[in-house]
């Protein structure tokens, strides 16, 4: 553009000539155009992804695991998220999800340590069935409600587990894929299964959002 300019004002003859070329229309579009900034590249737009699946997962006795790392890994697919977020979350105060290690003999100390800190045994306030009140609107009041819960097993410590354990995990994924350790698995633990003839072992419900760019 300014060699454009330089070319213009050699062809001029004359002081008149220049004077009037330089304040022309012509030349003063060519002189903007000189100083503008070039024009920015536009990144290219990315689309902001979301998928919902929630999982069915059939436990244990007592407290029980299920590694879920593979499911949620599938679901993590589906989405065709490469930078974002899943999170995995129980809808069960009785269980919890955490990041750990799925290995045998691991499982069997959590479990043990699990029910030593919060025993079944323990004289837990949350176990006195006939001081409690069912929730609002129960078919029968109160006094079907407790019938209904004598039929399962205490489960304060459960829910003391729970509270150890927590509730969701959130794990970010990058480049499509979640960026857990290696010795790292989503794990679901209830703390609230089935206990000698009382109860059967129960199917979970398990939240799995995934959120982000593509």
């Amino acid at each position: 553009m300014l060699a454009a300019l330089s070319l213009l004002a050699a062809g001029l003859s004359g002081p008149s000539q220049t004077y009037t070329a330089l304040h022309s229309p012509y030349y003063r579009h060519l002189l903007r155009a000189s100083l503008r900034p070039p024009p920015r590249s536009t990144p290219p737009a990315m689309a902001f992804n979301t998928h919902f699946e929630q999982l069915a997962v059939e436990t244990g006795r007592t407290v029980s695991m299920v590694d879920i790392t593979q499911r949620v890994t599938e679901c993590v697919a589906k989405s065709n998220v490469k930078e974002g977020t899943v999170t995995v979350l129980s809808k069960h105060s009785t269980v919890g999800v955490m990041l750990n290690e799925f290995e045998e003999r691991f499982v069997s100390d959590a479990r043990q340590w699990l029910l030593k800190i919060a025993p079944p045994t323990y004289p837990w306030l949350h176990n006195d069935i006939d001081f409690r009140a069912g929730p609002p609107g129960y078919p029968g009041g109160d006094d079907a409600w407790r019938a209904m819960r004598m039929q399962e097993p205490p489960n304060a410590h459960s829910h003391i587990i729970q509270f150890v354990v927590g509730t969701s995990e959130a794990i970010p994924i990058h480049e499509g894929k979640m960026t857990i350790g290696t010795f790292q698995n989503i794990i679901v633990v209830d703390a609230d299964g089935a206990v000698g003839n009382i109860g059967s072992p129960k199917s979970r419900s398990i939240c799995v959002q995934v959120q982000g760019s593509d």
